[in-house]
């Protein structure tokens, strides 16, 4: 128990130092379990809260992210695909900034998605159960989801401390960070979390009050 406390103090100390090879050394003790875990728990109840005291952020956040995402990659593809076959040049981070815009996209993409219901929602078959069994369905899910977001928290965390630790550029640029892009990996895992406890708390107070559990989810919708 005692390595435990000091693997986690280790791993606070490590980011309050704010150095990558301090951090990297340090998350890859089991320590950074238990830190990533309550950053997953800590993280999400303040997303939810910024949510709820911000409606138009609630709503337009991951979508902005989204489609600007979207919008860089068409046109950076547009655009040196033109430069390669008529002018015959090309920006050399054409081909590698595109993979990182898409994994912002998809990422943030996930967490709306999970707020719209559209991932584990399986709403056909959970209409013809059990209300108590509604409901408890609705709990593994929140379950499921956090804990995803906290294996992935850990190990992109991992990745991202090794990626600045070793000074990785991305390729095509001189100085241009891979950790950048990376880090908005577990940011991204975060507000699932967020996502994940809002519909949680939905749950709770539509199964108090006797209001439906289960609705159908559409991909896009609202």
């Amino acid at each position: 128990m005692g390595s435990i406390f000091g693997d986690v103090a280790a791993v606070i100390a490590a980011i309050l130092s704010g150095d990558s090879w301090t951090m990297k050394e340090a998350f890859g003790g089991p320590g950074i379990w238990v830190v990533g875990l309550l950053a997953v728990l800590l993280g999400a109840w303040l997303f939810a809260k910024l949510y709820q005291v911000s409606p138009f952020i609630e709503k337009h956040l991951e979508r902005a992210l989204m489609v600007w995402s979207y919008l860089l990659i068409a046109g950076i593809i547009f655009v040196e695909v033109f430069r390669r076959f008529i002018l015959n040049e090309q920006a050399p981070w054409s081909t590698t900034l595109p993979p990182y815009l898409f994994l912002i996209m998809t990422w943030f993409g996930c967490a709306y998605n999970v707020r719209l219901r559209t991932h584990l929602a399986f709403s056909e078959f959970r209409s013809d159960m059990p209300r108590m069994a509604q409901m408890l369905c609705l709990w593994l899910d929140a379950i499921l989801w956090i804990g995803f977001c906290w294996v992935v928290v850990v190990t992109s965390s991992r990745v991202v401390a090794n990626s600045a630790a070793n000074f990785q550029i991305m390729l095509g640029t001189d100085d241009v960070m891979q950790w950048w892009f990376l880090l908005t990996v577990p940011i991204s895992f975060v507000m699932l979390a967020a996502r994940a406890y809002q519909n949680l708390s939905e749950d709770i107070a539509n199964f108090r009050s006797g209001e439906d559990l289960i609705s159908t989810a559409v991909i896009g919708g609202e």
